[in-house]
């Protein structure tokens, strides 16, 4: 676990705790490399951390480098969280999920990786009015949600993998409205959605009804030549911009994970890299 390189690679960042004494997943779980040295524990068969929640993290910390204060919503097994944490080592996150056993797994990699100290882990759900303090605000927001209605596609019978494909607990504008909410003067709220013209829609007047606005985006493309999939959103509330930039949205260029070959683009290994990912 206190490996100094993988494949040629040195790892950056501490040694945290969990790894130094050895620690182990228990059965039917694993616990896999996610941001230098730092771990997460995860269900073999459940929910397992995904490309989008990496660029999530990335794109989130990239934008609003600052950061004190973090929220990450419908944070599931903590993947996004955690990687916000490592990239910000002086920031305070607070993460809100809703299904019990993907709290105890982040619970556990919190300890881990100790972090518990600035790493507050409540269980509910963000929409409830109850769950954060009305006055609470953050200087980044993160989400990564679900992106169908229940009954647009096949359903999984794992109840980890159904609430993250499917929006059993809110859709992409409930999650701009909590960060319409919670966004402290000047913050940035970083979230994945599908692209194509119906869904990235639905972030646009998502982001309109919450009064946000989307600063910048940026498409991805999961092998070169085709379209892009998904794409990663930064949005800032109205009031905090400039009159003139409140209607514009700063499109970058694609971010491309593999090329023709099939190989890892040189950028996506960077990318990598920037979140203390093997590359």
């Amino acid at each position: 676990m206190t490996d100094t390189h993988f494949k040629g690679w040195a790892k950056p960042g501490p040694v945290p705790p969990g790894a130094a004494a050895g620690e182990m997943p228990g059965a039917g779980e694993t616990l896999d490399a996610l941001s230098g040295h730092f771990r997460l524990f995860q269900l073999r068969d459940g929910h397992r951390f995904s490309t989008d929640d990496l660029l999530t993290a990335w794109y989130g910390t990239t934008w609003c480098p600052s950061a004190r204060t973090g929220l990450d919503l419908g944070s599931g097994i903590g993947t996004v969280g955690m990687i916000v944490a490592w990239r910000l080592p002086g920031i305070r996150m607070t993460t809100v999920e809703a299904q019990a056993v993907s709290t105890a797994l982040a619970r556990r990699s919190a300890r881990y990786n100790g972090v518990e100290d600035r790493y507050q882990i409540l269980e509910g759900d963000f929409r409830d009015p109850g769950i954060l303090p009305a006055d609470a605000t953050y200087d980044l927001i993160t989400g990564s949600p679900p992106y169908f209605p229940p009954g647009t596609g096949v359903e999984s019978g794992h109840p980890q993998k159904l609430a993250c494909r499917f929006e059993l607990r809110g859709a992409v504008a409930d999650y701009c409205a909590a960060a319409a909410r919670h966004l402290a003067p000047g913050g940035c709220f970083a979230c994945v959605f599908p692209f194509e013209p119906a869904q990235r829609a639905r972030v646009e007047a998502a982001a309109a009804a919450s009064g946000l606005v989307i600063v910048r985006r940026r498409p991805v493309v999961f092998r070169e030549g085709d379209p892009p999939l998904i794409g990663l959103f930064a949005l800032m509330r109205s009031g905090d911009l400039p009159e003139w930039m409140r209607r514009r949205t700063w499109t970058e260029p694609d971010l491309v994970i593999r090329d023709r070959t099939g190989a890892i683009h040189p950028e996506y290994s960077a990318v990598k890299l920037a979140i203390g990912f093997p590359p």
